[in-house]
């Protein structure tokens, strides 16, 4: 129903009729597709795998600091799961620790030695060779993830999605391009640690069909913490006050970053999480000047580019083909 409202004069005069709104006193029902819209979960997952990026990046930067101050990765991944548990156990506990329960056990201990390999790997390889490069390599994890999505969750990977992560491996080996031709005991680590990040974040995928992703995070430490023990012990030095700062900022970083990870994989395909982690690189780079003067030559940038045109395609197809999908569905509601 339209109605009038009153009159404003300007200057002193009063507006021309064809100035005078007129409006609804009612506001308008969003449409069926907007209100569709405003659920796709595509673009949250986006957002939270870029925090992850972020995050994860940083983490890779104090790690390499650490190898500075010759730190064990033994050592620092022990203390990177006890500050990140303590950084969780707050949270927990305003949940209440009832929410700490799974049917998934079997499943959690699988993803925990993948975890662990992960993690040693991962830590020991970023003090052999600088972020970037490290970095670079762990981009190969995506294709394992991709290969398994399709495989053994059954997730349809269409041809397109499979181009483009390809891709951008291609990109992120012509970053490497100078070191391929003698890789380094670094790189070779570096590649262990791709396998079992891939082979972990397909396990975190099927974690989130059922549990929180705080709590997939919080009974993975609780299960890794017993297995990281044994080996910190035998390589302990004790830090002085300033490697115990770095050790401690592992932590928050750790929990946002894979927090943010997991959340990410709960919003849409594995496949689909894999491409956008592809940003990490730009961080990775960007902290490696930065903190360390590691200098990008123009073969990283090259290959950047490349990564970065494959994850924005799998981003434009994957929002594209869901956008679609909700029209289609709020056409036939309407038509029902």
């Amino acid at each position: 129903m339209i109605s009038s409202v009153p009159t404003v004069k300007i200057c002193g005069m009063p507006p021309p009729l064809d100035l005078i709104l007129t409006f609804d006193p009612k506001p308008k029902k969003p449409s069926l597709l907007t209100r569709l819209l405003s659920k796709d979960t595509a673009l949250q997952s986006v957002v939270w795998m870029l925090i992850s990026c972020c995050a994860l990046s940083i983490l890779a930067a104090l790690g390499r600091l650490l190898g500075q101050y010759e730190v064990n990765a033994f050592q620092t991944v022990f203390c990177r799961l006890l500050f990140a548990f303590l950084v969780m156990l707050p949270m927990v506990m305003h949940l209440g620790f009832k929410t700490v329960t799974t049917g998934q056990l079997k499943t959690y201990i699988v993803r925990s030695i993948s975890g662990m390999i992960a993690m040693w790997t991962w830590f020991y390889a970023v003090t052999l060779i600088p972020i970037g490069e490290q970095t670079a390599l762990s981009f190969l994890a995506p294709l394992f993830t991709t290969i398994g999505a399709a495989f053994v969750l059954r997730e349809t990977v269409r041809m397109r999605r499979w181009v483009a992560i390809f891709t951008g491996f291609v990109g992120a080996l012509i970053i490497i391009r100078p070191g391929i031709v003698d890789i380094s005991l670094g790189h070779w680590v570096a590649i262990l640690s791709a396998l079992a990040m891939g082979c972990s974040a397909l396990i975190i995928k099927h974690l989130t069909r059922q549990d929180n992703p705080l709590i997939i995070v919080f009974i993975s430490h609780l299960i890794m913490m017993p297995m990281a023990v044994i080996p910190a012990i035998i390589v302990w030095e004790w830090p002085n006050q300033e490697v115990w700062l770095i050790l401690m900022a592992t932590g928050p970083f750790a929990v946002i970053g894979h927090f943010a990870l997991t959340k990410a994989y709960s919003l849409a395909d594995a496949s689909f999480v894999a491409g956008v982690d592809y940003a990490r690189l730009p961080f990775a780079v960007l902290f490696g000047w930065l903190l360390f003067n590691e200098l990008s030559d123009l073969w990283t940038w090259v290959g950047a580019s490349i990564i970065f045109a494959s994850s924005f395609y799998v981003i434009r197809r994957e929002m594209r083909e869901k956008k679609d999908a909700l029209q289609k569905q709020a056409l036939l509601i309407e038509k029902a």
